[in-house]
């Protein structure tokens, strides 16, 4: 049985973990991919793409999806609308496309939730709090205050590590990327439990 449908990727973590450097690592040896951006009613900024950074949509069009139930999850922050458009997810699905997300654990928990069966998630992690710590003071990009906001929250993600299927420890990068690429590729074979269910009606045949 071949399975030609779409799948979902969750991939999580805190901030410093690498998950973009090893997904931008292993992203041309994983075939057609979708990765899931989310969509606002804010307006696009300078130097901003529709499409790259966000899907730019006016508060008409949001609420309308949100009525529809065509978000796996929204927010109204600080005026503006914020969804994952299940929309756009759907669309890559039926296009054959492994679906990627890079979210936080309780993005995950809404997945699994919606669309369990064809998800695999994965948690990407330094190998401790302190390394974690290190890699976030030599971004420079943050204040104390946000490093040890972001610190916090890592603490507190971690404590659902077993929510996951896989855990990545991103030690040696070339292994991580390389054990990234082998559950990608994974991902996209994995079979709902309804085609499963199917399969076995159908295998007695006399």
């Amino acid at each position: 049985m071949n399975h030609r449908s779409g799948a979902i990727l969750v991939l999580s973590g805190p901030s410093g973990a690498g998950k973009s450097s090893l997904l931008n690592e292993v992203i041309g040896d994983i075939g057609e991919c979708y990765f899931s951006i989310s969509t606002t009613t804010r307006p696009i900024r300078e130097g901003e793409i529709n499409g790259v950074h966000y899907h730019f949509v006016d508060e008409a069009e949001f609420k309308k999806d949100i009525e529809e139930e065509f978000f796996l999850e929204y927010a109204f922050v600080h005026g503006n609308y914020y969804g994952t458009s299940i929309k756009l997810v759907k669309e890559a699905l039926k296009d054959g496309k492994l679906v990627i997300f890079d979210i936080d654990v309780q993005g995950n928990a809404t997945i699994i939730n919606r669309l369990g069966d064809i998800t695999t998630s994965v948690f990407i992690s330094p190998p401790t709090l302190s390394e974690l710590k290190k890699r976030l003071e030599a971004r420079s990009t943050d204040s104390q205050e946000v490093i040890d906001r972001r610190i916090d929250m890592a603490k507190r993600e971690i404590q659902r590590i077993s929510e996951y299927d896989f855990l990545i420890v991103n030690d040696d990068f070339a292994q991580a990327a390389a054990t990234l690429k082998t559950i990608a590729n994974a991902a996209r074979v994995k079979i709902p439990a309804n085609e499963i269910n199917d399969f076995a009606r159908k295998w007695e045949d006399i």
